[in-house]
């Protein structure tokens, strides 16, 4: 037993700095992170695939489908742009957890989105955002994998 709390004590030391949810205390690196979340969602929702893009490293992938990652940069641009066409708007109603470990971090986060049809019928769908990112040498965060259908994961297991 005496081990074992040794043990807990020497890893507590050593765990990078985890943010159990947005609004906590966050660190300057995760308040970074979360505002290139942020500034991606809302460039998103407004068309601007151009700073969408630069929201993420050149060889980025991104899960648009349930297991279908895309790498392409020209088709990741193309897949953001006809969604955008859909005047996506989205909601994280429990907020983010972000986590970061030197130069890596990572986001979670529910998420809602409303959209419309060419029609103009709307469209509801919500999913489990979970992004990697990547410090730059600059010091600039950039995500490198991006997946916001992690929920489906969670609806097959029983």
């Amino acid at each position: 037993m005496k081990h074992a709390f040794a043990w807990l004590t020497a890893l507590a030391f050593t765990l990078p700095h985890i943010s159990t949810a947005q609004g906590e205390t966050m660190t300057q690196d995760e308040r970074a992170v979360l505002a290139v979340i942020e500034t991606m969602t809302h460039s998103f929702q407004a068309g601007d695939i151009a700073t969408v893009m630069n929201s993420y490293e050149p060889q980025a992938t991104v899960v648009f489908e349930p297991a279908a990652p895309v790498s392409d940069p020209d088709m990741i641009a193309q897949m953001f742009t006809g969604m955008a066409a859909l005047q996506p708007e989205f909601s994280y109603p429990a907020g983010h957890e972000v986590i970061v470990n030197g130069d890596f971090a990572i986001h979670i986060a529910p998420w809602d989105m409303i959209a419309r049809t060419p029609e103009g019928a709307p469209v509801t769908q919500s999913g489990l955002s979970v992004a990697v990112l990547h410090r730059q040498p600059g010091g600039d965060w950039k995500m490198v994998i991006d997946n916001p259908h992690s929920a489906r994961l969670l609806a097959s297991h029983p």
